[in-house]
Order: C-alpha cells, then sequence, then structure tokens
C-alpha cells in the first residue's frame, strides 16, 4: 500500500510554536476561574456561566471555544459540558481532580525558566533552575501543595507493590506533599513514616499526614538529603520523583546513602519518569528530558538499564521496573544485596 504524505505546511509548527503556549494559558484561565467546576453540574450557555464566574460574555465564549479545540469541552446549541476527562481531572468536586496542577506547572517562574533563555540550556547542558537544592525556596512549598492529588494515585499503586514483606519503618526521600510515605500508612497500620526535605516544605507533608489521621507515625527530618543524617534501620527507603533533579554522580551519592540507611534486605522504591531505552518514547517521559534541561543544572530522566546500572553499583540487587498504569510514571524496585 502506498502512502501518500501530507504536503509541506506551516500551519504544523505555527500550532506548535504559537498556539501551545496560548493553549496553557487558556487552561490556566479556565482553572482559575473554576469552569470546569461550574459545568460540572451540567450544561450551561455564554450568558449563564459568565454570569455564574462573573467574568465577561465575549471572554467565557473566546475561553469555551478554545477548550472546545482542546478537547476538555463539547458544545452543543445548548451550550457547553464538560467531556471525559475534564469531569475526572479538572472538576474539583471529583475525586479524582488534579485542578490545583496549574499552580505549579503554570506558575510565573516556571513559565520564566522555560522561556528565559530555552537555546542557551541547550548550549550550556543545562539551566540555572528552580534551586532544587536551596533551603526553603517558596515554589518547592507551591509544589507540595499544588501537586499532590497528581501524585496520589502513584503513592497508592507504590505501596500497594510493597506488600510482601509489610514494612514498618519507611523514609521518604525530598518527602514534599508526603503522599508516597502516607499511603504506606494507609496500606500498613503498623508502618511508621519519616519524611525528609527543607522545613517549610516538609511541615506540608505533616499536615498532610495529620489529616490522614497518622500524625503519630510521622516524623520529620529537616535539611538536605545530601546533608543530614538520614538515620539506619529503615525496611523501605522513597525517591519518588527526586533522582531526576541531578547528573548520574548526585544520583549515585543519594543511592549510596539509601543503601546505608536500610536495613538488611530492606527496599528502594525509584519512582520516575522513564523513557524507553530510544529515549523518544512514551511520549511524557521522553519529553520530561527536556524539561529537566531547562529547569535543572544537570538533571535528566534515566532509561531503566541506566537506573539498573545505577543500583547495581551501588550493591542492590537487578530492579523490577513497575509501569504504574495507568499513570506515565515508574516504579523501580531494588533489594539491598
Amino acid at each position: 500500500m502506498t502512502v501518500t504524505a501530507a504536503p509541506p505546511s506551516p500551519a504544523n509548527f505555527i500550532n506548535r510554536l504559537f498556539f501551545g503556549y496560548q493553549n496553557t494559558a487558556a487552561l490556566k484561565a479556565a482553572l482559575e476561574l473554576d469552569v470546569f467546576t461550574a459545568l460540572g453540574s451540567g450544561t450551561l450557555d455564554v450568558a449563564a456561566l459568565a454570569a455564574k464566574l462573573d467574568a465577561s460574555a465575549r471572554g467565557i465564549a473566546a475561553l469555551c471555544d478554545s477548550l472546545v479545540v482542546m478537547g476538555f469541552l463539547a458544545k452543543s446549541p445548548a451550550g457547553y459540558a464538560l467531556t471525559p476527562d475534564a469531569a475526572v481531572f479538572l472538576d474539583r468536586n471529583s475525586p479524582a481532580s488534579v485542578a490545583s496542577i496549574h499552580e505549579f506547572l503554570a506558575s510565573p517562574e516556571m513559565v520564566a525558566m522555560m522561556f528565559q533563555d530555552p537555546a542557551g540550556a541547550v548550549r550550556r547542558g543545562g539551566a540555572p533552575g528552580l534551586a532544587n537544592i536551596a533551603p526553603d525556596n517558596p515554589i518547592w512549598i507551591r509544589f507540595a501543595r499544588s501537586m499532590g492529588p497528581f501524585m496520589e494515585l502513584d503513592a497508592k499503586l507504590v505501596a500497594d507493590h510493597m506488600s510482601d514483606p509489610p514494612p514498618h519503618r519507611v523514609l521518604d526521600i525530598a518527602a514534599s506533599h508526603g503522599l508516597f510515605g502516607i499511603a504506606f500508612g494507609r496500606r500498613f497500620p503498623d508502618c511508621h513514616v519519616t519524611g525528609l526535605d527543607w522545613g517549610a516544605v516538609v511541615a506540608v507533608a505533616r499536615e498532610n499526614a495529620d489529616a490522614a489521621g497518622m500524625g503519630d507515625r510521622y516524623d520529620t527530618i529537616v535539611g538536605s538529603a545530601f546533608d543530614v543524617d538520614w538515620g539506619t534501620g529503615y525496611d523501605v527507603v522513597l525517591l519518588p520523583n527526586f533522582l531526576h533533579h541531578f547528573d548520574r554522580a548526585g544520583c549515585m551519592k543519594i543511592l549510596h546513602l539509601t543503601r546505608a540507611a536500610l536495613a538488611p534486605k530492606g527496599r528502594v522504591a525509584i519512582v520516575d519518569w522513564l523513557p524507553d531505552e530510544d529515549r523518544v518514547s512514551p511520549p511524557m517521559p521522553a519529553l520530561f528530558t527536556m524539561t529537566m534541561l531547562l529547569t535543572t543544572p544537570s538533571g535528566t530522566t534515566y532509561t531503566g538499564s541506566e537506573l539498573s546500572a545505577m543500583l547495581t553499583e551501588a550493591t542492590f540487587e537487578r530492579p523490577e521496573i513497575i509501569p504504574l498504569l495507568p499513570t506515565p510514571l515508574t516504579l523501580v524496585l531494588a533489594q539491598a544485596v
């Protein structure tokens, strides 16, 4: 069968260059105005939606038509309604809502960094970044408060994969919102969790642990994972969304510290964005490599084979690599030798 290629057209790159960040702006506006929550109870026309949100009819029409094109809303003669994805993930009344994520992903700091000097980041092989090792940078407090819902399912899936044997002591490195450690506390009633992060950030984890009813089983360590004493005797050390901030040397230092903190036969659980060996699939982990180039001095994504080699060097057994479907993240689970 002969496949006829589409003729060259500027529309493709114009759409990606211009409408890509325009779409981000539209989605951010919709989340800040709570368009999706307003439509959660049923279809509304422009006038009704504008009145409900205290916005102009012209603005609501332009915004909602854009959201239709983007696939977040459906349009009919009666007005606008939520698509299934928007109903599940963007309506704040949904138990699976991740509507808060724009507060970090489209924050002024993130947008400025992405657009500040992308060509320079390519030339240098990195960028000044979000001060990922600076004490109590406000952006990480915002991350902890806004990105937790996005990680809640991954946290539960990780805990579910580690029930044999059930852990009694868990250390959550760069705990942030604390949801990965809290998932272990919920899954295992006898499990005691320690969260490590900067003081103002780990305070968010402490709040979430108290809200989950496990405040008496949740301790904190304040400071940099590279410098503070982690303690010893943990059954599990969690490294969720952490290693991608560092080059191989930084990752090896963390993995050696992890090995030293574990009890005999203890396990490390790495949760991260793993591209395939071709590094161009799956799409989200593959694109996350560029995110790290634009937002960190030396961070990157690592493939399964790269993490396996690092774990072997740090005296862990060959890891089990478990996609955390339906999410884009992967669990890399290894036992200390």
